[in-house]
């Protein structure tokens, strides 16, 4: 098993979401769960994928920290 980290944005229209670790690996969605959902459809679509060209998976090597600031 493999931990990616995933980036959720927030956009005009809804979420959006990234893996850093998988370029070209996104998704976008009305809300939060809907985003979720989607972008974990769309990292098992990327990994398969590669899998079915015999390229190699990528390792998962980003990490994220939230840092809070007074404004």
């Amino acid at each position: 098993m493999k931990r990616y980290l995933v980036i959720f944005e927030r956009t005009d229209t809804g979420y959006s979401a990234y893996v850093p670790d998988l370029p070209g690996c996104l998704a976008t969605g009305y809300d939060w769960d809907n985003t979720e959902q989607l972008i974990a459809e769309a990292i098992q679509f990327h990994l398969d994928g590669l899998a079915e060209e015999g390229m190699a998976i990528p390792m998962p090597g980003s990490e994220a920290e939230m840092m809070v600031f007074a404004a």
